[in-house]
């Protein structure tokens, strides 16, 4: 009898430990051959809703033991919002570890190049919480703007920096803006702000200058020689006839060559007729550009030109003839592909 009972002890010390085993401690997360699984919980999500998502997407192996543990941990009166990663080996008690205590996984994205704030709209919200609406709101708000980063509307492109962001998938529209505005203070520290001061540009038209460069080529060895002929320009209080400003003027980025009439295109953004930088950058610049008008070439040149090869490199001239007969070269060449527009 004493050894029935002692068998009949184990047998339920055993079991007993499978139970807590199988509740707490056992891998209960669905393995996906598509990679890591992520649980999504937006910001003011009942503890319902993060049963749905889990269920729906089919992230558990068994629901029913998680159910069970959450409402005994207090989770449904905890849940924080974030992206959480579920890896395989989690169980239960360190899953719901990872989300009472909002241990999220962060976000990281490469943040494009964008010329209008729709395209920056779009980006953030494909990655982030942050309400699409929100963000379109606080970007016209020029109240807010010249309040809060002493910009506005037409200026505010200036404060992002294309590149890599890390950020909390919850971040909000506001956050993403804060966050962006202190990725810019780490870049206009006192050193480039020195450099701007020399050149007698504020940072706002340093960027505003770099967008031109940006838009006129792609090679990191013309930038900076474009950026000097740029400088030299201004200095010399000529207009700055730059073709990329005309084509925002005119609404299309996709014009190969630009006509005569083009040029009579009413808006300040048109280099062509009005003196100095337009009011605005026309893409938002990256730090090569950036850097680039910050250490411009120095040079005597006034002109330049797309090359006739089509490299995407330019000529440089110091004079107006000089400058004609690169640019008739290359427009033998367009002339050659029957290129009109």
């Amino acid at each position: 009898m004493t050894g029935i009972l002692l068998l009949l002890a184990l047998l339920l010390g055993g079991a007993a430990l499978y139970a807590a085993w199988r509740v707490l401690w056992k891998p209960n997360v669905a393995v996906s051959a598509f990679g890591p699984a992520y649980l999504y919980i937006r910001t003011g999500a009942p503890y319902q809703a993060v049963l749905d998502s889990l269920e729906r997407h089919e992230l558990l192996l068994e629901p029913e033991t998680f159910r069970w543990l959450a409402a005994r941990r207090g989770y449904p009166a905890r849940v924080r919002p974030g992206r959480y990663l579920l890896t395989p080996e989690l169980g239960n008690a360190a899953l719901l570890e990872r989300l009472t205590q909002g241990l999220q996984d962060t976000v990281h994205f490469e943040l494009n190049a964008f010329k209008y704030k729709p395209q920056l709209v779009r980006q953030v919200s494909g990655q982030l919480e942050a309400d699409s609406g929100t963000l379109r709101r606080l970007l016209n708000d020029n109240t807010f703007l010249r309040r809060t980063y002493q910009l506005d509307t037409t200026t505010i492109l200036t404060l992002f920096l294309p590149g890599p962001y890390r950020l909390h998938w919850n971040t909000s529209a506001r956050q993403f803006l804060d966050s962006a505005a202190a990725t810019h203070g780490r870049f206009w520290n006192a050193q480039r702000r020195q450099r701007a001061d020399s050149l007698g540009l504020s940072p706002v038209q340093v960027h505003v200058l770099a967008s031109i460069v940006q838009r006129e080529t792609a090679k990191p060895e013309d930038k900076p020689l474009i950026a000097g002929v740029y400088l030299n320009r201004l200095r010399h209080n000529m207009r700055l006839q730059a073709d990329p400003t005309l084509l925002w003027a005119i609404g299309n980025f996709g014009v190969r060559r630009v006509l005569n009439r083009d040029k009579l295109t009413d808006s300040p953004y048109n280099t062509y007729k009005h003196k100095g930088l337009p009011p605005g950058p026309i893409t938002s610049a990256n730090r090569q550009s950036l850097n680039a008008v910050l250490k411009p070439a120095a040079h005597k040149f006034y002109f330049f030109c797309a090359r006739p090869d089509l490299s995407g490199y330019s000529d440089f001239a110091e004079t107006y003839a000089a400058h004609k007969r690169n640019a008739r070269r290359y427009q033998h060449t367009l002339d050659s592909l029957k290129i009109r527009r």
